[in-house]
């Protein structure tokens, strides 16, 4: 058995407007799966399994060198990010979506696996 990739799903109220904020906005590239569905090449990734107490789930965050500098890049095109926090794992925001929606963004200040 080999795995080959991994598939993530985000589930928008408004699809269509955050696949063109992935495609137009963040420059990800995609394939057409027929009918207009994009699927999407995301940068490499790693994977946390964190415990939980209550509900369980899953968060998509981008990661990047330099947090502040991509919150005013994104500013400029009218994206709205919120307020930066330092956490001891790196410095963090939230991007939001079309679609009212949110994903994180994040400077890690840890080891990454994306080199491993």
């Amino acid at each position: 058995m080999t795995i080959t990739g991994a598939h993530f799903l985000l589930y928008s109220k408004d699809a269509e407007a955050d696949r063109a904020f992935f495609r137009d906005v963040l420059k990800f590239r995609s394939v057409d799966a027929g009918h207009g569905w994009l699927i999407f090449k995301l940068p490499p990734a790693e994977a946390a399994v964190h415990p939980a107490d209550g509900e369980t789930g899953a968060e998509l965050y981008l990661m990047c060198d330099d947090v502040r500098g991509l919150v005013e890049s994104l500013a400029a095109k009218h994206v709205h990010c919120a307020a930066l926090e330092q956490e001891r794992w790196g410095l963090k925001t939230s991007i939001q979506l079309p679609s009212g929606g949110r994903i994180g963004l994040y400077q890690p200040a840890h080891a990454t696996a994306l080199d491993v």
